[in-house]
């Protein structure tokens, strides 16, 4: 239960801390979630990982949608990637990544300290 809470808490906070700040907010949020609840390193890696993906995969669906991939047809160009599909697919799991070692990270804090108290 934890674990499917930690992924809708970092998914949703991530919406809104991104609203006001910049993208690599996430990686704070990821990190408080999983320093506040108390879950397995290994489960909270994952679990950043799955809420960002969530967040991210949502974010670039709502925004490339609309405007018919022509901004991700354009970067993917610019990266050399056959297509805007390949792009949006790095994004995410560029993103994805990123939220799941902050994840991880704030687990490790976490049990280190309980370790060592």
């Amino acid at each position: 239960m934890k674990f499917f809470l930690s992924i809708i808490l970092i998914a949703v906070l991530s919406a809104v801390a991104e609203y006001f700040l910049p993208w690599w907010s996430l990686a704070i949020v990821s990190f408080l979630v999983t320093l506040i609840i108390a879950i397995k390193p290994g489960k909270a890696f994952l679990a950043g990982f799955l809420g960002i993906a969530i967040f991210w995969l949502i974010a670039v669906l709502l925004k490339d949608i609309p405007n018919d991939h022509i901004l991700s047809g354009r970067m993917a160009a610019l990266f050399h990637l056959p297509n805007y599909f390949l792009f949006s697919v790095v994004t995410i799991l560029a993103g994805s990544l990123i939220g799941g070692l902050a994840a991880w990270s704030g687990a490790l804090f976490r049990y280190k300290r309980s370790i060592s108290l």
